[in-house]
């Protein structure tokens, strides 16, 4: 009887011991996991830019459905309010949305390359009010802007199945 009593003893100090190790290795994640995002988290719109960064895209389609496109892309995304398209020199501009002491607007070029295919130059311009002004800042990456191509081509897309 005095065994079994030990033996029980025993295997609740076990679960007890394998408990504690399981918080222990829980706790040590989850610091982990902590310090990895704080250390990520001052990286967002800290880069200041002397320039607004130009992504290039081409597309087969005509100037016009693509401009469309481009400032339906604009006002879905909310990156700039008032776009407008300017068919002389095939420009879609926003103005400014401010919000908090962010500020975003943006630009597109569309060149034609040939007869069959345009290039679109995209610029997304994020500004951060400081004590001495606005600063340009680098909030959009690569991945962002490809996201925003995309979107763009399923518009040409729509565009051009309602055209025909």
């Amino acid at each position: 009887m005095a065994t079994s009593r030990k033996k029980a003893i025993l295997n609740k100090v076990n679960m007890l011991i394998n408990h504690r190790i399981f918080l222990f290795v829980l706790l040590v994640c989850t610091i982990i996991i902590i310090v990895n995002l704080l250390s990520c988290a001052p990286q967002y719109g800290q880069v200041v830019i002397s320039r607004p960064d130009e992504f290039r895209r081409n597309y087969e389609a005509k100037e016009a459905v693509i401009l469309k496109a481009i400032t339906l892309v604009f006002i879905e995304k909310r990156v700039g309010r008032n776009v407008e398209i300017n068919q002389d020199k095939h420009t879609v501009d926003s103005d400014y949305v401010i919000q908090d002491d962010w500020r975003t607007k943006s630009h597109a070029q569309v060149t034609r390359l040939n007869w069959k295919e345009c290039e679109v130059v995209l610029s997304v311009i994020t500004e951060k009010k400081t004590k001495t002004g606005w600063e340009m800042r680098r909030l959009l990456n690569k991945e962002q802007y490809d996201v925003f191509f995309s979107t763009i081509e399923l518009k040409i897309y729509e565009e051009m199945s309602r055209i025909e």
